[in-house]
């Protein structure tokens, strides 16, 4: 899922607080499931920016909502969309592709950013999200039995651990940040596939992940004519 974590809140609170009407608007999906903008932070929020108002002396009238997701039309419904039009500006709690597509829908719409979007990640434990997915364009979990070398790796090194890594940790964050070269080679000795790893892989081709500009994919049988 796509990881986010909320923007300080004084920050949050100067960039909305020249404008009179504010919608806050909460996503309910990834960044519900890792605390950030779902419908809870949203109502929280909402308090805190109604009340940092009073204490300034700022004329701030504070809506809120939450959709089950800002990332597709269909959740925009007349309702939403009236609702979002009555407002001044826009505080968006969902990820960087929520803000953008709302920008999309409401080009008039003034669209402030809450959240600070991290990356695609895994739930480890209560309260602690960990990156596994770099969204390469070229999956290659299935050369590495499912341990990703592009995400986990700092260096992103396709053919083992650099010099830097100790005692199965990475010279990054030695005591948070495990060797991706190291979790590698346990799951290949788990296997019992070793000897696969004696070949070399060749480079990655960066071309399909961001050097090839903003991405696109496309069902044709999916797609029809909105006329």
């Amino acid at each position: 899922m796509i990881v986010a974590e909320q923007k300080p809140f004084e920050q949050i609170f100067n960039s909305v607080k020249n404008y009179e009407n504010i919608m806050v608007l909460g996503c309910g999906t990834c960044v519900t499931v890792c605390m950030a903008g779902g419908e809870h932070e949203v109502g929280v929020l909402t308090k805190q920016l109604i009340l940092a108002a009073k204490q300034n002396n700022v004329n701030l009238n504070v809506e809120e909502l939450t959709i089950t997701r800002q990332c597709d039309k269909e959740f925009f419904d007349e309702n939403t969309t009236n609702k979002i039009k009555e407002a001044d500006a826009v505080l968006s709690l969902g990820c960087g592709v929520g803000v953008q597509y709302i920008v999309e829908l409401f080009p008039d719409m003034i669209v402030k950013p809450g959240v600070n979007t991290k990356f695609l990640g895994a739930n480890i434990s209560q309260g602690l999200w960990s990156e596994r997915c770099g969204g390469c364009g070229e999956c290659v979990l299935d050369e590495y039995e499912g341990i990703c070398p592009v995400a986990r790796c700092a260096k992103s090194l396709m053919n083992g651990p650099c010099g830097g890594s100790s005692n199965g940790m990475c010279e990054v964050d030695p005591e948070n940040i495990e060797c991706a070269g190291q979790l590698i080679y346990d799951r290949f000795k788990r296997l019992n596939k070793l000897e696969t790893l004696l070949e070399f892989k060749p480079a990655k081709n960066w071309s399909l992940s961001r050097d090839g500009g903003p991405r696109r994919v496309a069902r044709e049988e999916m797609m029809f004519d909105d006329e």
